[in-house]
């Protein structure tokens, strides 16, 4: 199904398949919750055509290692992204916002691993200086995106940059950068700017009054965006490689197993991978380029061999994620 925003060509050369057109800009991988509004719209599929919702519903012991959290949850979702244009500004909220005001223990932080940027890419990520409730509502009002933009932080960025976006931030990704995301397993995103969208208010505001969408964005400013960023050398390293700032870890953990890795034991549990680079074997199995995969924590520890770049994906420390009372407070 054709997509809102362009982008694809770059995501089916990175993966050596055809083209299917400019508008096919996302693959989620490892997915088991659907596109906001939608029953299955997004959910993966195993190889045999199981929804891998069900099958972690049937055995989330064997899937997760574990039996608590909310079946089928899994807790994290993986979108490899070919952003053919600039993105709207726009914002994803926090667990507490979520909890309050949308009845779901995830929000949405999430962040990217870039794999591919055109020599003057870059992305927006919080505001440079504070921004109050009546002048966010006036600039959404308005829909003045250079306005908008001005006010944020503008990062420059490059392949192996790791890049962090904590519910209730405001951003938006430029154009030319093809990139993993990791996020809270959610779609909820608030639009600020609707540039190329004839979504109506409900839609953009997830069926919230419009200042109480509003109040999901963090005034404050960013001081120091330079703690949201991480940049990633995996040629040489000899152990798993962090490729985000540590503070995404109780959210989402991405980590590189890079070339001369070999033997180097992935911990069990269930993880999303993307083949980032090259080829040898995941667990036995061939691995190439642009292949994604999902393990069980029934496979135990696991490794890849030769030349081969793989990105694991998998949940954070707080995972599953506890309940939030409406004073704020972990139930």
């Amino acid at each position: 199904m054709p997509h809102w925003y362009a982008g694809g060509p770059a995501l089916a050369a990175w993966r050596g398949i055809p083209s299917v057109g400019d508008r096919s800009p996302e693959e989620w991988v490892g997915a088991t919750v659907a596109r906001f509004g939608e029953d299955e719209l997004g959910l993966a599929r195993l190889a045999d055509g199981t929804l891998l919702r069900d099958a972690v519903r049937a055995d989330p012991v064997g899937w997760r290692g574990r039996d608590d959290g909310d079946p089928g949850d899994t807790g994290v979702l993986v979108k490899v992204l070919d952003a053919g244009q600039r993105l709207p500004v726009h914002v994803h909220p926090t667990r507490e916002f979520a909890t309050t005001h949308l009845g779901c223990a995830y929000g949405k932080t999430e962040a990217w691993y870039v794999l591919q940027a055109e020599a003057d890419a870059a992305v927006w990520v919080g505001w440079r200086d504070d921004v109050a409730p009546d002048e966010l509502a006036a600039l959404v009002d308005a829909q003045d995106a250079d306005a908008m933009l001005e006010r944020m932080h503008r990062v420059p960025v490059r392949a192996g940059d790791g890049v962090l976006v904590p519910g209730g931030t405001p951003h938006a990704i430029g154009a030319g950068i093809l990139l993993i995301e990791a996020q809270e397993p959610t779609d909820q995103s608030i639009l600020l700017e609707r540039t190329n969208t004839s979504a109506s208010d409900d839609e953009v505001f997830l069926g919230l009054d419009r200042a109480v969408a509003l109040s999901s964005v963090e005034g404050a400013a960013t001081t120091d965006v330079t703690r949201l960023l991480r940049h990633t050398v995996a040629d040489g390293a000899t152990s798993l490689a962090p490729v985000l700032p540590d503070d995404a870890e109780p959210f989402f953990r991405m980590h590189l197993l890079a070339p001369g890795t070999d033997g180097q034991p992935v911990p069990a549990g269930f993880a999303v991978v993307v083949v980032v680079a090259g080829s040898g074997t995941l667990a036995g199995q061939p691995a190439s380029q642009g292949q994604t995969w999902v393990v069980p924590a029934s496979a135990g520890d696991w490794h890849a061999e030769g030349d081969v770049r793989l990105l694991v994906c998998r949940p954070g420390t707080t995972w599953p994620p506890a309940a939030i009372s409406q004073n704020g407070d972990h139930a």
